[in-house]
């Protein structure tokens, strides 16, 4: 299942919205950033690993960063799909990228739906 960014926004909102706090939420992001730092610590070598499938763990504690990353941007009335695309134009010009996220989707669609 494929799932946008507006629909897992509106999901967390739905869910965080009678008790979400933002702090709260941000405190819990902080601790996901440190779990995926503990992760990739693993998969170079530097932490021992205890043989556990470090793809399967690096997924999902970047799933949980996504979550809450985005149920602060929903409690706060972000779209972060609109920052995403304008962020982007602006990192392309800045860093002298040839094709902007937005070009990139678009001549994506453009190929999949010629074919």
């Amino acid at each position: 299942m494929k799932v946008t960014i507006e629909e897992l926004q509106a999901y967390l909102l739905d869910h965080y919205k009678e008790d979400g706090i933002a702090e709260s939420l941000f405190m819990k992001l902080v601790e996901e950033v440190g779990e995926v730092a503990e992760v990739l610590n693993k998969k170079s070598g530097r932490k021992a690993s205890g043989g556990e499938d470090l793809k399967i763990e690096l997924g999902n504690e970047l799933a949980d960063v996504i979550h809450y990353a985005l149920a602060i941007a929903a409690l706060n009335g972000l779209d972060m799909n609109q920052f995403i695309v304008e962020k982007d134009k602006v990192a392309c010009v800045k860093y002298n990228h040839a094709v902007n996220l937005q070009q990139f989707i678009t001549d994506k669609r453009r190929t999949a739906h010629d074919s």
